[in-house]
Parts: structure tokens; C-alpha cells; sequence
């Protein structure tokens, strides 16, 4: 098995990559997936959350009003400390039970948009980094997904720096570019987990090289 750690700033596209990555055969385990999963009504998660922010984080039906949710722990990087200590560990768990299940020749793609900031590249064989400028991050939550500026802004902020992301990267996708570039990209980068998957390891060796 080949642990993969996708990673990327927020609007840079690692859904699409991720995406192209499961229609050739990539084992997926989507952290934002999960995160929501462990914040079902119901769960210990949501309970969890309430306690620490109140029940104004609830929308109408019961269920966690993210945007609500968002609006608060972005601004605050301290509020983001709590609720990240309350979500991680649940999501931790949950792609850890997934991971087990996955065969043992597969590529097991974990979808981390945290991965730089909580420090978790060496939990993975190799870290992939869905890069894009700034701007067009910017551009992307404003005109796709109707954030207000300010608020794009700032989730950005609460992430790491592109330059931190490059620096723990094994292999960089440039997402500023047509998607037929990113479907020939994503390509390569395929043909390569799948030779470091099958390659031989000596015990105590990594698979991790550096490739651009």
C-alpha cells in the first residue's frame, strides 16, 4: 500500500485532482468528507462542538451551520484551536479504520487540506500538493463559491502559505492551467504512485523523492 497525502490551499482544485485520481483506480479517503460525517446531528462530534460554541452554530433542522461555524473560527485563530481539537482527532480515527480496509497493493489517497499546517507529511509515503496562485484561490471562492471577499481572505489566512506547502511537497500539480493540462498531469503523476506503490522496499526505507 502507497499512503498518499493530497494537500492544497482552499480553492486549488484538489477535488478535481482527486477526482481524476479515483477514475484510475486511486483509493480515496476525503478528510472534509469525514469531517462532516463526524458532525452528524447525533454524534458526539456535534456535541462536542455546541458545548465549546453554543447552539447558535445549529442551524434550524439541527445539523452544524457551517457557513455560521466558519464565519467565527476563521477570524479567530484561537477559536480555530478548539475546534480543530475537537474535529481532528474524529477524523483521525475514521481515515485510520479506512486505510485498514484498503487492499494491500492499492494507492490510498488521503484528502488533507490541513496536512502543512498540522505537520502530518511524515504520516505519509509521498505528499502531493495542488498548487495555484493566490489570486486565482481568491478568485475562485469569490466567483465559485460566492464568498464575500473578506471572508475568502481570511480563510486563506487561516492556512498555510503556498511557499510552506511547496516546501513539504514530494510532487507539485500546477491547477493554473485548462483541464485537459490537469487531466495529462494528473496522468503522470498516476504512472508515478503507481511505480513507487510496486517498487521494493528494503524495511525502514521510505518511498518519498522529490519530483516537480
Amino acid at each position: 500500500m502507497l499512503k498518499v497525502g493530497l494537500t492544497g490551499g482552499i480553492g486549488a482544485g484538489k477535488s478535481e485532482v482527486s477526482r481524476l485520481l479515483v477514475e484510475r483506480g486511486a483509493v480515496l479517503i476525503d478528510a472534509d468528507r469525514i469531517a462532516r460525517e463526524v458532525v452528524a446531528p447525533g454524534t458526539p462530534g456535534l456535541a462536542a462542538v455546541v458545548e465549546a460554541f453554543g447552539a447558535g452554530v445549529l442551524a434550524e433542522d439541527g445539523s452544524l451551520d457551517r457557513p455560521k461555524l466558519g464565519s467565527i473560527v476563521f477570524a479567530d485563530p484561537e477559536k480555530l484551536a478548539v475546534l480543530n481539537s475537537i474535529v481532528h482527532p474524529l477524523v483521525g480515527a475514521r481515515s485510520r479504520a479506512l486505510e485498514s480496509a484498503a487492499d494491500d497493493d492499492a494507492v490510498v489517497i488521503h484528502d488533507v487540506p490541513l496536512l502543512t499546517e498540522n505537520g502530518l507529511a511524515p504520516l505519509y509515503d509521498v505528499v502531493v500538493v495542488v498548487d495555484v496562485a493566490p489570486e486565482t484561490q481568491l478568485d475562485r471562492l469569490v466567483s465559485l463559491r460566492g464568498m464575500t471577499e473578506d471572508d475568502a481572505r481570511a480563510r486563506m489566512a487561516a492556512q498555510a502559505t503556498r511557499e510552506k506547502r511547496r516546501e513539504i511537497a514530494d510532487i507539485v500539480i500546477d491547477n493554473d492551467v485548462p483541464l485537459e493540462d490537469l487531466r495529462r498531469r494528473v496522468a503522470d503523476v498516476w504512472d508515478e504512485l503507481v511505480r513507487r506503490a510496486r517498487a521494493p522496499h528494503v524495511a525502514g526505507d521510505s518511498p518519498r523523492a522529490p519530483q516537480e
